[in-house]
């Protein structure tokens, strides 16, 4: 089997989610080759492939650029013709899929939404577009990949095809990146320490989480905060006394900050999946999270705590009464669980299965 890879712009969640996928792919013996096509602005560059095998395509998310990044990808397409295109969101899902209604499709089509678009918070006519959109897409697609049973259900709802629809969660591997540094030097032990990663967006919902710290200014309790800013006003994120801002992380060396912290917290408005939380996890970190999305899927009350965005003061019960004690509890059973639901093998089987299965259907033969 030759497999490539499409995504839009790859960074964040989905970097992560492809490099472990092909660092996977590359080294079974039923893969013959494996390539991406990615947009060569706002992508991570570094993927566990030759780079003859990564294509960057010049695109940056406006109208006129989607037909350039169409007959780019295309062209890619007909230069390696792959037997599977697994697609990675929603922009990179247009780009391979609208030329499939009017040519013939030579390969089978893999689709991860990483979040679907329609249920993201936005107004009611955007949503309805969003759905028959993806509705009208579905037609030319193998498998839809779903990252969580939230967003399975809910798509069924809205009539994406159950025929072609599975769940996969999100996986990663249980190496612990190798950094320079010491130790980290930002924690107090006196203190429970909580962290943050994430973007400073809407969607993370730090700015929720800072406002709860400006109403209660905790003695005992720290928040340290990963990630980068593209709020318009960053004054109100600096206002807590026990918020610390560290900026933005080297990926190298973030597994360091989850193994000194005592828990992370996620307060996000909506969440496809979670995939700071299974990092947490795998560090033996508890996780606090939002009633949001899959979040309440991914994280338990044994593995952590969920609270009600809507009403803060849930958040501010469960932080009253935390302790180390418990937290060092829940993280090992929060380990456990990212061992049997959360690791990069048990995704990569799933989706390297679902591969055959479409290719055995086609009537060639998986190698």
């Amino acid at each position: 089997m030759k497999i490539l890879h499409v995504g839009e712009y790859a960074k964040g969640g989905i970097a992560t989610y492809l490099r472990e996928v092909i660092s996977y792919q590359k080294q079974s013996p039923l893969i013959e080759d494996v390539y991406i096509a990615i947009s060569g602005y706002n992508s991570e560059k570094k993927y566990p492939l030759p780079q003859e095998n990564i294509f960057y395509y010049k695109y940056s998310r406006s109208l006129k650029n989607i037909l350039r990044a169409i007959l780019s990808i295309n062209n890619y397409i007909d230069k390696i013709n792959p037997d599977i295109i697994h697609v990675h969101s929603s922009f990179a899902g247009l780009f391979v899929r609208i030329p499939l209604f009017f040519k013939r499709k030579k390969f089978k089509v893999v689709y991860c939404s990483h979040g679907w678009s329609f249920l993201m918070d936005v107004n009611g006519l955007k949503r309805y577009f969003y759905v028959l959109i993806e509705r009208l897409l579905s037609k030319r697609t193998d498998l839809i990949i779903n990252i969580s049973k939230y967003e399975y259900k809910k798509s069924l709802k809205l009539h994406i095809p159950k025929d072609k629809s599975v769940v996969i969660y999100n996986g990663i591997s249980n190496v612990k990146k190798a950094s320079k540094k010491k130790g980290v030097d930002n924690f107090d032990n006196s203190k429970v320490n909580l962290l943050f990663v994430g973007r400073h967006d809407k969607q993370k919902g730090l700015d929720i989480l800072i406002d709860f710290f400006n109403q209660n200014n905790y003695m005992d309790i720290k928040l340290n905060v990963i990630g980068s800013s593209v709020l318009s006003n960053n004054s109100r994120l600096s206002t807590a006394g026990n918020v610390v801002f560290l900026g933005w992380i080297d990926n190298d060396e973030i597994d360091e900050y989850y193994q000194s912290c005592d828990a992370v917290i996620v307060p996000s408005r909506w969440e496809g999946f979670g995939l700071v939380a299974v990092e947490a996890m795998k560090n033996k970190k508890p996780v606090i999270v939002s009633n949001r999305g899959a979040l309440p899927e991914v994280v338990n009350r044994e593995t952590g705590y969920i609270f009600d965005l809507d009403n803060m003061n849930s958040l501010k019960k469960i932080l009253d009464n935390i302790n180390k004690e418990e937290l060092t509890r829940k993280g090992y059973n929060a380990y456990y669980r990212y061992c049997n639901l959360f690791t990069s093998d048990i995704m990569n089987k799933k989706i390297i299965s679902q591969y055959i299965r479409l290719i055995e259907s086609s009537g060639k033969h998986a190698k």
